[in-house]
């Protein structure tokens, strides 16, 4: 008898309860008539990590690194490695990642299938710039091996888990000489100062980011704090801490609200004196603050959270922007992490990877519909009119519309879809009757 399990994503909206396929090798085919998917750390916030009615195969039993080049840094590993055992494993020897998310608490198969993207994207573009070979096996029980340039390669990279199981992929690691970085937090107020110093920053400092008050409005709309750092000559060569803090259950909803948010936003703005501070900093507490505590995600409570992220194109200046951190101020709503930083022009390889040269903000909101979506619905209007669009990795109520309309090498991807792989997501997008 096949077990069932109920699968949830990061943002825990919907469960999906499916079929279980876990194999502890590389499987020279997949057992069963599908539809499958396959599933690393469930950390895609919205659905598109989810099937439900199929099977789900899980891969964090693929697990082992296959080869690594201590001298060029070219690693090669199966698709169920996380991103945190990648850097255990090769930061005492000097190596990094290429580039990032905000967890290391991701696969490989996962970073390759969402094309993800760090604070470096205006030099390394995104994660799937650095892959320099994948294997991908297809339900009809075909290998494939793909490399830069193959077309099949293009609809994998970004591809949702959409084109087969990603196996095992070779990767370029970056050299590092410290597991520090320099880094400068400077406080800005308004989007036209986030803009200067983010381009007196894109030659000098490799990593930036911002964290913006999304509740703050009038004078204040727009303040944050910009976060930049470069890889530091000081310090050793040490890897980051398991978490030894765990959320230790899922927080009542009135917690999170407009006031609670706005104290906290104040006080963090506040952090420090004067304009500007300097720190010393591993890697860990820069890239990866919140893989400091297990479960995060319980903060929002028993109905979960939307993230919502979006990127507004730089053709259409800060104005589109402005409008979207007004609309949130007014709403009520409280977006306890947002994150604000441009996206460089270094062309992404998939094709239907997210990032364009613009502006993106990701916001996480607490489910509270149907003020929440009502929200959304106005967001996504401000985002439709200046040509931008919305990261399916992230999304739970996309209109399948926009979908289309924003993501324009989407009908040369069908032609790569394995018939028998699927998502929620994905049914949602196809779906004749799918909502706004």
């Amino acid at each position: 008898m096949t077990a069932t399990k109920t699968f949830h994503s990061w943002g825990k909206l919907r469960p999906a309860t499916a079929k279980l396929l876990a194999p502890a090798w590389i499987p020279n085919d997949l057992p069963g008539t599908g539809p499958f998917l396959a599933y690393g750390l469930g950390r895609s916030y919205g659905d598109s990590c989810l099937l439900d009615g199929g099977t789900m195969i899980e891969t964090r039993f693929l697990d082992r690194i296959q080869h690594f080049d201590p001298q060029t840094g070219i690693l090669r590993a199966e698709s169920g490695i996380t991103l945190a055992a990648i850097l255990r494993f090769c930061v005492p020897k000097g190596w990094f990642l290429p580039t990032t998310p905000g967890t290391s608490q991701i696969t490989l198969g996962g970073a390759i299938a969402n094309d993800v993207h760090g604070k470096n994207h205006h030099s390394a573009g995104c994660f799937g710039n650095h892959v320099r070979m994948l294997d991908l096996l297809r339900s009809d029980g075909s290998r494939h091996t793909l490399r830069p340039g193959d077309p099949m390669l293009a609809a994998t990279i970004g591809g949702l888990g959409l084109t087969g199981l990603i196996t095992s992929a070779e990767i370029q690691l970056v050299p590092i000489r410290s597991a520090h970085l320099d880094v400068e937090l400077t406080r800005f107020c308004g989007l036209d100062e986030f803009m200067e110093i983010s381009a007196s920053s894109s030659e000098t400092w490799e990593h930036t980011v911002a964290w913006i008050d999304c509740v703050a409005s009038g004078n204040s709309l727009g303040r944050g704090i910009f976060i930049r750092g470069k890889w530091s000559d000081r310090g050793d060569l040490s890897t980051h801490r398991t978490a030894r803090l765990t959320a230790p259950f899922e927080m009542p909803g009135f917690t999170l609200n407009r006031f609670t948010v706005q104290a906290f936003n104040t006080l963090y703005y506040r952090r420090f004196l004067g304009k500007t501070k300097t720190l010393h900093q591993h890697y860990a507490p820069f890239f990866y603050p919140l893989d400091g505590v297990n479960e995060w995600n319980r903060i929002y409570g028993k109905p979960g959270f939307y993230q919502y992220q979006c990127v507004t194109p730089t053709a259409a200046g800060t104005e589109p922007m402005k409008q979207i951190l007004t609309k949130i101020a007014a709403s009520g709503q409280a977006s306890f992490l947002a994150v604000l930083k441009t996206f460089g022009d270094v062309p992404s390889p998939g094709m239907l990877s997210f990032p364009q040269p613009g502006i993106t903000l990701a916001l996480d909101f607490p489910q509270r519909d149907p003020a929440t979506r009502d929200l959304f619905l106005q967001l996504d209007e401000i985002v439709r009119a200046c040509h931008g669009r919305l990261y399916p990795a992230k999304d739970a109520r996309m209109n399948a519309r926009d979908f289309s309309q924003t993501y324009p090498q989407l009908e040369s991807f069908k032609s790569f879809l394995d018939t028998k792989f699927s998502s929620d997501f994905w049914k949602r997008m196809t779906s004749a009757t799918t909502p706004s």
